[in-house]
């Protein structure tokens, strides 16, 4: 059970009955009642606002009611301290026996530990990738598959029904070019002389096996360039296909697999842009107008002329925003105003979109048409979160690495998989917030070394079970099951060190709380690596500084056993955390 539920269950019943007495005011509001950790440590273990958020109710000054509050806890079998600190904040010390309680949780609940119904099963969307099909993926798009697919596996564990979802921008100019792209390598895979390939095609090695494929089961069925109108449709519709299953395979090989792919060109099709467009007129949302010039542009770049526009800017956005392009297509955000609704309309209330940091000026408007499309009669409608990964510089030795010839452009990401594993690739790239520029050494993130986060904690896993594998030579194999270890004698785990280890597992639970509802999966990752530290600084104790904190003890199977109860439990919290992150844990360094 997560520690902070149980203590605000405690703390409830302890004010119900001071209201039951008079002490209270009947009905006071404990919605905005918090426990949590001390801001400081020294502090204690938990502390609470409750005398400070209930004293106006009350009638009383915060810190008398605090007193009184305090006395009731402090009578509680699990707590040893009760103090009153600053304006009425109280400071619990828990008594050993609670931690102990909880790493027999951990051993009985194993890797569902952590497990939360904070979610209650709400339907979330979490969108992510959605590369253009133009081509194999780059680290950049790495960076948000990761977050992404981290992020909805935090949301799942949170209690939320989560779909992974990825959107295919198979419409517009960049596929034609795609295709264009393709007829070229398809002609060259027919032997014809055609020089250097046209500036603004795709010139990566990658279409080369697609052409010369097409080649073979087509013959020179659309050989003639001068006739485009006869093949471009066919060869768009090959060459997405093509890219859409180069980047199936990109992404399983980083272990991600989504549920739903959905189409921008049979969104178009079905006439969801027209819909959409529709409803917004009928509502008078929509105008026809001339828009002021960017900013920065001169005058003379600048060619004004009538538009049909959206009401940006009574939803929150700076300027209102056009629908249709000169040649009278949609534009790229009348089609995603489209995306978003359907995504509204299969009953996606939370939606989340994981972007490139490039698509940070798109964020406002988005957030204005999603407002404008859900929102009924004042009522709130959907909510659009968008996280923005900034970009990845990879290095290699600390130096920038060379583009890929197969990409033409750059370094894809399946390289870089094939290099270091995906295992590495998805833990360093949640070793820094989404929002703030990453480096990845491909020379160091595979070095066996405390500096090296990820093995820093794959490290702790595998030293968790090189220890239970020795303990066979003491222990039977059925006292070391979880749940046999969930029995041992666990108060026999006094030194602080161990106490501090038991600690930090516990929390467990409320950190994929907090990470899944600021929608932050990196909070995962640090969690791990401070976990990992406090476990191999008492190792490190043990090993170098005090012989009677070593795990096994030949002369003592009791406190064997408790011992190989905490090293149990705390590979069970690794192991659930590195879940979440998509990663997979090591039973032994090689």
């Amino acid at each position: 059970m997560d520690l902070f539920h149980l203590l605000t269950d405690e703390l409830t019943a302890i004010l119900d009955r001071l209201a039951a007495k008079g002490s209270l005011p009947e009905g006071l509001d404990y919605s905005r009642i918090s426990v949590e950790p001390p801001r400081d440590p020294a502090h204690g273990d938990v502390a609470t606002n409750a005398a400070m958020v209930l004293a106006k109710g009350a009638g009383q000054k915060p810190r008398d009611l605090a007193e009184i509050i305090a006395a009731s806890l402090g009578e509680l079998d699990i707590v040893t301290a009760a103090d009153v600190a600053g304006p009425g904040f109280i400071n619990l010390r828990l008594a050993d026996s609670f931690w102990h309680a909880r790493l027999a949780d951990i051993l009985r609940a194993g890797t569902a530990y952590g497990d939360s119904t904070m979610g209650a099963g709400q339907k979330v969307n979490v969108e992510y990738v959605s590369a253009n099909p133009t081509g194999p993926m780059h680290v950049g798009h790495g960076r948000g598959a990761v977050v992404g697919d981290a992020l909805a596996g935090l949301l799942a564990k949170a209690g939320f029904d989560v779909t992974k979802e990825y959107y295919i921008n198979d419409a517009g100019a960049q596929v034609e070019a795609l295709a264009r792209s393709l007829h070229f390598r398809y002609r060259e895979a027919l032997g014809q002389n055609v020089g250097d390939m046209p500036e603004g095609l795709y010139p990566g090695e990658y279409l080369i096996p697609v052409a010369e494929k097409l080649a073979k089961d087509d013959g020179d069925k659309w050989a003639d360039a001068n006739d485009e109108q006869t093949w471009l449709e066919y060869f768009r519709a090959y060459a997405v296909d093509a890219m859409i299953a180069l980047i199936r395979d990109d992404l399983a090989a980083l272990g991600i697999r989504f549920d739903r792919f959905s189409s921008e060109r049979e969104l178009v099709q079905a006439g969801g842009v027209d819909a959409v467009v529709a409803e917004l007129e009928g509502r008078g949302l929509v105008y026809t107008g001339v828009l002021e010039p960017p900013k920065g542009m001169k005058p003379d770049d600048w060619e004004p002329r009538p538009q049909l526009l959206f009401k940006a800017t009574e939803f929150g956005d700076d300027v209102d925003r056009p629908l249709k392009k000169s040649d009278g297509s949609w534009t790229y955000f009348a089609t995603d105003m489209a995306y978003h609704n359907d995504k509204y309309k299969r009953g996606f209330n939370d939606m989340i979109d994981v972007w490139g940091a490039d698509h940070g000026g798109y964020v406002k408007r988005m957030q204005a048409a999603v407002k404008a499309l859900t929102e009924e009669d004042g009522r709130p409608g959907g909510r659009l979160d968008v996280k923005l990964c900034q970009m990845v510089n990879l290095l290699e030795n600390g130096q920038p690495v060379k583009m890929s010839k197969r990409a033409g452009t750059f370094v894809t990401l399946r390289d870089v998989i094939d290099q270091v594993g995906k295992d590495v690739v998805r833990f360093i790239m949640l070793t820094r917030k989404n929002d703030a520029q990453l480096d990845f050494d491909l020379a160091k993130v595979v070095e066996q070394s405390k500096d090296n986060p990820v093995f820093y904690v794959q490290y702790s896993h595998a030293r968790c079970k090189s220890v239970l594998r020795n303990a066979e030579e003491l222990v039977s194999a059925e006292e070391l099951t979880p749940s046999a270890l969930a029995d041992a004698p666990l108060e026999r785990l006094t030194d602080p060190a161990e106490l501090a280890l038991i600690k930090s597992m516990a929390i467990w639970p409320r950190t994929v709380e907090g990470a899944a509802e600021v929608h932050e999966p990196h909070r995962i990752a640090y969690y791990l690596h401070d976990l990992a530290a406090a476990f191999h600084a008492l190792w490190t104790k043990g090993a170098r500084e005090d012989e009677s904190l070593r795990f096994l003890k030949e002369g003592d199977l009791a406190l064997t056993r408790a011992r190989l109860a905490l090293v149990s439990g705390l590979a069970t919290v690794i192991a659930s955390g590195l879940a979440v992150m998509g990663v997979e844990p090591v039973e032994e360094m090689r």
